[in-house]
């Protein structure tokens, strides 16, 4: 699920749409049973995951994520309540001969957008958290989620929208999903950390990696990442690529909020599924990508 903005305005389903994490998540893993296709170890070639993965994309079931796990050389799809079992039958038809490569997990709640780092900060309508403050040169900006700033709304520090921080300059959702913001108040205070951790890099993330992130409306919550280069389909056309999927829980509001390791940046909350209280799955996007595409660093 996309961790969904939260929407102080009525008015505005659209937005609000972005930044909820619904309920917990109890994982129930189903055994991959190998395929006729599959080699004599019951494991499938990198080939015939990428054509699985392809086929579940294209099955275009909302309510789905999925990534390939390398040890075990399968492809995980995780799926949320609203996925019915006709829908994952649809799914493994569409996969065809490599149906046997699939491992479905079931999580609860639904997967929605989720809306220093981590503070919150405030559109027209509509509340996410900032990322990471960065730079290009003298000039500060700083990363969020892009279905945040979806729409290149202005961006103040308050939910009275009395105290203007700057516009966004640019935005890149569904696909990607990152955001970024330019500091045109001198008076609003940017400082290089997320809460009182200092950031001063950023890293790729990998599998086992501990991760802790931080959002404006559940605070510190720390986990593990558990698998890389994940597509999330969050329905309504908007399917995003290339996702950090961990164990970390996150709620509304949260959307854009920090994912980091000790002081390396690591990512950008993006959505999932689950809350605080009962856990959850939550995938972020890769900040070194935002990062790169606007020429920016962390300091």
């Amino acid at each position: 699920m996309r961790i969904r903005r939260t929407t102080p305005l009525s008015g505005l389903a659209r937005r609000s749409r972005v930044v909820a994490i619904s309920a917990g998540l109890v994982a129930v893993a189903a055994l991959a049973v190998p395929s006729a296709h599959a080699d004599a170890t019951g494991t499938f070639s990198a080939n015939q995951l990428s054509a699985a993965s392809d086929a579940v994309l294209g099955a275009d079931i909302a309510g789905t994520a999925w990534n390939i796990d390398p040890a075990t050389k399968s492809l995980v799809v995780t799926v949320d309540s609203t996925v019915s079992k006709a829908e994952i039958q649809q799914i493994k038809k569409s996969a065809g001969a490599n149906a046997g490569a699939l491992r479905i997990e079931h999580t609860s709640g639904t997967f929605s957008k989720l809306l220093a780092g981590g503070d919150a900060i405030y559109a027209p309508g509509w509340r996410c958290s900032l990322g990471f403050n960065v730079r290009s040169g003298s000039t500060y900006y700083f990363l969020t989620a892009g279905h945040c700033t979806d729409g290149n709304p202005p961006w103040y520090t308050n939910s009275s929208n009395s105290t203007y921080i700057g516009p966004t300059v640019g935005s890149s959702f569904p696909t990607n999903d990152y955001g970024i913001v330019r500091y045109d108040n001198a008076a609003v205070a940017h400082a290089g950390t997320v809460g009182s951790q200092d950031i001063t890099s950023a890293a790729n993330a990998t599998v086992g990696m501990s991760v802790t992130r931080r959002g404006s409306t559940t605070g510190i919550h720390s986990g593990t990442v558990t698998g890389l280069n994940a597509t999330v389909n969050y329905g309504g056309g908007d399917i995003v690529y290339g996702m950090i999927k961990t164990n970390v829980c996150a709620e509304p509001g949260d959307s854009g909020g920090s994912l980091y390791s000790g002081t390396r940046a690591i990512g950008l909350t993006s959505g999932g599924s689950g809350n605080c209280s009962s856990g959850g799955t939550t995938y972020f996007q890769p900040v070194t990508e935002a990062l790169s595409a606007y020429g920016v660093s962390v300091y």
